[in-house]
């Protein structure tokens, strides 16, 4: 670049680590190191937003506090993009589409957007289905591996004895005793869970994955873990998409090790049996080879500087008019309104499904406390029967004694 760009890049969330996220602070340290000034905005900052900043990369959370317009945007996430553009309404815009199913990836249409990005093919089909949208914005680019974090780990034993669940939605109260079952069917008895809903979140990934033969992980994960030379098996909750090799990487590629692949069987044991029982430790390097050679960072920045470049160029040749971002605004406002609305009416029964639970609770109490009475009454009630028994009984006791003395005649008749 002739020149450094200053990028504002956008997310939905900087706290987890999560796929775009990730992927947000991978590009971000490439630009600065290319010489260029990204930016990191989103309203939910966290661990991740703070290591940014350590790496001397500003990260905002209110657009007001950017005093100098960026060059370009880097879009993902639709409130997050929309806010940015409507802030800086003469910035060319490079918008991203990174999922399928998230709310968030849903594509937003605004006349600065010069170039539209698919992850993926399935998030081409999610753009070119958008109306308002024109095909030739839009670009694929397939993801990428930092290289220099992912080293190759040394070569695979000829029958696999460990065994990784690289995931942020796995944990031992859903699908991972599957796995684990799986594993142990296949004589791996060393299965370890990393990710977010199992509690055990690992900032340096790459220090772990040469420790383990076999890989459960879907898309970015899953592209990691090929890096390094592992073995990668394609799952999560949507199901099983199989294991990766040398005849199948290119298509599973195509589609990110994403959930459409993971429609090829439904996630049981035997599935994932199946998917063990392909294991080849030469075919499994051949995919790493694969991959280190396709799925380079740099390679990816080349591009993704081509585009910021191309969009620059295109917003110096070409004019928008105010009125075309204003309807595309009331545009993008009128398609939210019915989803702000369902939120509102789902708070709205939440609440009610809280009183009643509230109500429920006093109820419940007040229900407690008569049992507690009635308890307390009951004990009394035998308490003072136990007396008068007693009593009873003992003047009988003493009854039947001076009638035995005065039958045997030790009782003196007055």
């Amino acid at each position: 670049m002739t020149s450094p760009l200053r990028i504002l890049l956008t997310n939905n969330t900087l706290a987890l680590r999560a796929g775009s996220e990730l992927f947000l602070s991978d590009v971000a340290q490439g630009l600065l190191c290319r010489g260029h000034l990204p930016v990191a905005y989103s309203t939910t900052l966290g661990d991740l937003g703070e290591e940014l900043q350590q790496k001397t990369i500003p990260v905002i959370d209110d657009l007001n506090a950017l005093q100098e317009p960026p060059d370009v945007i880097h879009a993902q996430h639709h409130l997050e993009a929309m806010s940015a553009m409507l802030h800086f309404p003469e910035t060319p815009v490079v918008h991203y589409c990174h999922g399928w199913l998230p709310w968030q990836e849903r594509p937003v249409v605004f006349p600065n957007i010069v170039t539209y990005v698919a992850v993926d093919d399935l998030c081409r089909e999610r753009l070119l289905t958008t109306p308002g949208i024109a095909s030739e914005q839009v670009r694929t680019l397939y993801n990428f591996v930092d290289l220099k974090r992912y080293q190759p780990r040394a070569p695979l034993p000829e029958q696999p004895q460990s065994a990784l669940i690289f995931s942020n939605q796995a944990s031992d109260q859903n699908y991972a005793g599957l796995i684990r079952a799986a594993c142990r069917a296949r004589g791996i008895e060393r299965v370890d869970l990393i990710g977010q809903s199992s509690g055990n979140v690992q900032s340096r990934p790459e220090e772990l994955l040469p420790q383990y033969d076999v890989v459960f992980a879907k898309a970015r994960c899953a592209l990691e873990a090929m890096a390094v030379g592992c073995a990668v098996v394609v799952t999560e909750r949507y199901g099983v998409g199989g294991l990766v090799t040398s005849q199948n990487m290119q298509q599973l590629r195509r589609l990110n090790f994403g959930v459409r692949t993971m429609q090829a069987a439904s996630l049981t044991e035997a599935s994932l049996v199946d998917a063990l029982s392909g294991y080849n430790a030469a075919d499994a390097a051949a995919v790493s080879e694969w991959i280190r050679q396709e799925a380079d960072l740099e390679q990816y920045l080349d591009q993704l500087e081509l585009l910021y470049q191309g969009a620059v160029q295109q917003s110096q040749d070409e004019s928008v008019s105010p009125d075309s971002k204003f309807r595309a605004a009331a545009n993008y406002l009128q398609e939210l309104a019915p989803l702000v609305k369902r939120q509102a009416a789902v708070e709205q029964r939440a609440a009610g499904f809280e009183q009643r639970a509230q109500l429920l609770e006093q109820q419940l109490q007040q229900m407690q406390s008569r049992l507690q009475e009635r308890q307390t009454e009951h004990e009394q009630t035998a308490h003072e029967y136990a007396e008068f028994r007693g009593s009873i009984a003992g003047r009988l006791a003493l009854k039947l004694q001076r009638m035995r003395l005065w039958l045997t005649g030790f009782v003196t008749r007055d």
